[in-house]
């Protein structure tokens, strides 16, 4: 959908994806439903700044089984745009999101991110840049109430920029997920099916 001065609504949507849930295709679905997105570009982070050493899959697979993942909505797309850079320095979302707005500078940008990952945007290198760059999408998520987003210290002008959908409450943490594959349970229904191909073929998390 374009809006009305003619401009495709593109979102940034990243994250380690260590492995894609189905939390992951709530929030990006949500967010779509309600901002008339065309696109969600699934970016897995190559090396995420606040947490460092992390990711237990190499890019490779993640960036793998995002693909498979965006294969559930045709507004869904992967994209390697984060991957991980050559000297081994971290990844930043503002990096990103110049780059992306290098190559869609028709596009009307947003970046969508789960309230509990923006309550740490003071922490993110150029803050205010991010909010200057893209307007934010910021999904609830279990355990992290929308109106803390109070303590970020936001102007008014900022405020507009950032857009609250309360309509996810999907729990899945890959953390948890991660040990029960690792522990060879059964993770039916929180991921998708051709993700849990993927990482048996591939034997992934164990």
């Amino acid at each position: 959908m374009v809006n009305a001065a003619g401009r495709q609504r593109v979102a940034l949507f990243g994250g380690t994806f260590d492995p894609p849930h189905h939390g992951h295709l709530s929030i990006a679905q949500a967010a779509a439903d309600a901002f008339a997105l065309k696109k969600v570009l699934f970016t897995p982070v190559g090396h995420q700044p606040l947490k460092p050493g992390e990711s237990a899959a190499p890019f490779a697979d993640r960036l793998a089984m995002v693909r498979l993942a965006c294969a559930e909505d045709s507004r869904f797309e992967a994209s390697a745009i984060d991957a991980p850079h050559p000297n081994g320095s971290p990844n930043y979302t503002v990096e990103t999101l110049n780059a992306l707005r290098r190559e869609m500078p028709e596009a009307e940008l947003f970046s969508v991110a789960g309230a509990d990952s923006f309550l740490t945007l003071r922490q993110w290198r150029e803050p205010d840049r991010l909010l200057e760059l893209a307007e934010w999408i910021v999904v609830s998520r279990p355990g992290s109430p929308l109106r803390e987003l109070a303590g970020l210290d936001l102007s008014a002008e900022q405020r507009k920029r950032v857009h609250l959908v309360e309509t996810v409450h999907e729990e899945v943490s890959a953390t948890e997920l991660r040990h029960r594959l690792e522990a060879g349970e059964d993770c039916t229904g929180l991921i998708p099916e051709a993700v849990a191909r993927y990482i048996a073929k591939n034997h992934l998390y164990r």
